[in-house]
């Protein structure tokens, strides 16, 4: 099965959808005759476009990826294409020692 997401004008994610193997081949044409739209083929193993498109994402035409939506305003995109805090995560945060950003702090928060 092959996996295809539709991008609206603003190259957002507006649905991701399943196609039958037979179809893979030309499935954004195959798309864009039975619905209509911009269709972009996305890969469910991330072998393709960096990574799984979901909606919401946006698609990256220059580069040819998804992008992940920023999660915080004051995080950046990184040269990977994965948003990057101000401040790196504590080096001691582990399965058992968590943290969670708090934008309004600008820091990590130690979960308890």
């Amino acid at each position: 099965m092959a996996h295809f997401a539709e991008i609206d004008s603003t190259n957002i994610v507006v649905r991701v959808i399943v196609v039958a193997d037979e179809h893979e081949l030309n499935g954004a044409e195959w798309c864009n005759n039975l619905f209509g739209g911009n269709w972009v083929q996305t890969s469910y193993n991330n072998n393709i476009r960096k990574q799984y498109a979901g909606v919401g994402y946006t698609y990256d035409a220059v580069n040819d990826v998804f992008i992940l939506p920023q999660p915080y305003g004051s995080w950046t995109l990184d040269e990977n294409f994965d948003w990057q805090p101000p401040t790196s995560m504590p080096s001691d945060a582990s399965e058992t020692k968590g943290y969670a950003w708090s934008e309004p702090d600008q820091q990590w928060i130690e979960l308890v």
